[in-house]
């Protein structure tokens, strides 16, 4: 497919995540759709197919602002944080840096 002809769209499938996991044993498993990607290409006539991964490196800045995008819309407004500066986990063995003696880093 080329430039022209290659739109990036959300997988219809697993909607952007890549994965699917079964409710009840717990196990995830690639979306067979995207490939894992959470995106796909979409031709002129609307068909879908998984992007090669040799294709990655030429659209990897479009797929972070896809993801980015996906993301704010499910509400996330920060940033990344490491595990020992999440409130959740605070007072939990991964609520401590690693990298520090004092728990409270």
């Amino acid at each position: 497919m080329s430039a022209t002809e290659r739109k990036i769209a959300r997988c219809v499938s697993c909607d952007g995540f890549g994965w699917f996991e079964d409710e009840f044993s717990g196990e995830a498993e690639d979306c067979d759709w995207c490939a894992g990607a959470g995106y796909v290409f979409r031709d002129e006539s609307g068909r879908d197919k998984p992007i090669p991964k040799r294709d990655y490196a030429a659209v990897a800045a479009e797929l972070e602002q896809l993801e980015v995008e996906r993301l704010r819309e499910m509400g996330y407004q920060g940033e990344a944080r490491k595990p020992w500066r999440q409130a959740i986990r605070k007072d939990t063995h991964l609520g401590r840096n690693p990298y520090c003696r004092d728990a409270d880093s």
